[in-house]
């Protein structure tokens, strides 16, 4: 994949700006119809990105099958909003005068995506950015540049207006910085960690760009002792060690009330013990770390929770039968605290610490201790209790006695330092639009 220069990302700014306007001015149902077309790309090149996801990012056949899907899901519901973008129409004060909001788009955008996603991150953004008549400008993560690639072949064979989509490849020091530093750039929407989003935030400050930043978090499972353990054991294990962890709503931490401590860890384990490694292309199972150093960021984290005082009861350590690459075995933490690294840090791969708590009460004084709040997971049959958490825990979704899932007509989006803004359904949509007051007298 090309290095992009500063002269290319230039070159996409213009192309874009250029293109937004007559975009903007289509009926919002013909820029559905170019949707639409790009939806049916993506499934008559089912099996090349399927391919492209196991060799590129490393999650298992069926997995990536399943992004496929979701991507034009995405795509789809996205266009079938041409007909549903409203305003509103107020009575005035004043006498032959009609007040009206328009929404309006915001010209050029910039979608940044990460790498557990690589092609459903893209529909999540494009599809939303597109049918409310902004253009936008790819830039996918370094580490999986080639399916983004692909993706703009299917939107040029769709017949897009040149300009309309962009794609820039290359490091975020290189093409990501003058993109997000441009005045051309009106919104920048970010999938990617926090720490990330804090830079974008800042560098984005100096022309009051607008943003939309879904960012990490550590995801509690909290466990009461009214909860069926069989149940929640399965939804964790599944939710912690989907994609190889790399899931920014996975479980990260178990909080387990110490009267079922000892019951539900022992089921946890045995779910766990039940995950296996294979070659994602062909055995199923569990797949790769994507990339080397967020493989070496798992092993620091395990180790310096080992030191605190955290024992492994499962795993815990680089898969070495599974030959070269990024492999890292299925890890279960008992003995950990809220002060333990694996609690404190998000993980992003497949480790699982277990910390014993006295109650509801002190599972939640321990999520909501920390900075950020993306999701959480309550297992309870006390509907008092879930009903208070709904109102109490600070996070931007939570799943009661679910496992994990997302819907393309819910809201994605984090509280506190997991981002602003959000993604998907009618509030994601509504991200991409802005506000435009009309004062009319007759």
């Amino acid at each position: 994949m090309p290095a992009c220069t500063r002269a290319e990302v230039d070159r996409a700014l213009d192309s874009s700006a250029r293109a937004q306007k007559a975009w903007q001015m289509l009926p919002p149902v013909e820029r559905a119809g170019y949707l639409h077309r790009i939806a049916e790309g993506i499934a008559a090149a089912r099996d090349e990105f399927e391919d492209l996801l196991v060799r590129e990012q490393g999650k298992p056949r069926a997995e990536a099958a399943g992004e496929v899907t979701d991507t034009i899901r995405y795509i789809t519901y996205a266009a079938e909003a041409a007909r549903r973008i409203t305003g509103d129409i107020l009575p005035s004060d004043n006498p032959r005068e009609q007040l009206f909001i328009y929404k309006v788009p915001y010209g050029v955008t910039l979608g940044l995506c990460a790498y557990n996603y690589p092609l459903a991150l893209i529909g999540r953004k494009v599809g939303p950015a597109l049918v409310t008549g902004n253009t936008m400008i790819l830039k996918p993560h370094e580490a999986t540049p080639v399916t983004a690639s692909v993706f703009c072949r299917v939107v040029q064979e769709a017949g897009l207006p040149p300009g309309v989509v962009n794609m820039v490849t290359g490091t975020g020091a290189e093409v990501g910085a003058p993109l997000v530093e441009s005045p051309v750039v009106r919104l920048i929407t970010l999938t990617g960690s926090i720490r990330a989003g804090q830079a974008i935030a800042r560098a984005a400050a100096q022309n009051i760009t607008a943003l939309s930043l879904e960012l990490g978090g550590s995801a509690p499972f909290i466990v009461l002792k009214d909860a069926d353990l069989d149940r929640a054991a399965a939804a964790c294990a599944q939710a912690r060690f989907a994609n190889a962890g790399q899931v920014c709503i996975c479980s990260e931490t178990v909080l387990v009330e110490e009267a079922v401590a000892d019951a539900f860890t022992e089921k946890l384990l045995d779910h766990a013990g039940r995950v296996t490694l294979g070659d994602p292309a062909t055995d199923g199972g569990m797949g790769p770390i994507t990339t080397a150093d967020a493989l070496e960021r798992v092993e620091r984290i395990v180790a310096a929770s080992v030191e605190g005082g955290a024992k492994v009861a499962l795993g815990g350590r680089r898969a070495e039968s599974m030959g070269p690459g990024n492999w890292y075995e299925p890890t279960v933490l008992t003995g950990a605290t809220p002060d333990t690294a694996a609690v404190r840090e998000e993980i992003f791969g497949p480790v699982l610490p277990v910390v014993r708590v006295k109650d509801y009460e002190a599972a939640l004084a321990i999520a909501n201790a920390r900075p950020d709040g993306l999701s959480a997971y309550l297992w309870t049959q006390d509907p008092g209790i879930y009903m208070d958490a709904i109102q109490r825990l600070e996070t931007g979704t939570i799943f009661l006695n679910s496992g994990i899932t997302g819907l393309v007509q819910g809201y994605h989006n984090g509280h506190k330092l997991s981002g602003l803004g959000g993604e998907d359904g009618t509030h994601g949509i509504e991200g991409y639009l802005q506000k435009r007051t009309v004062y009319q007298a007759y």
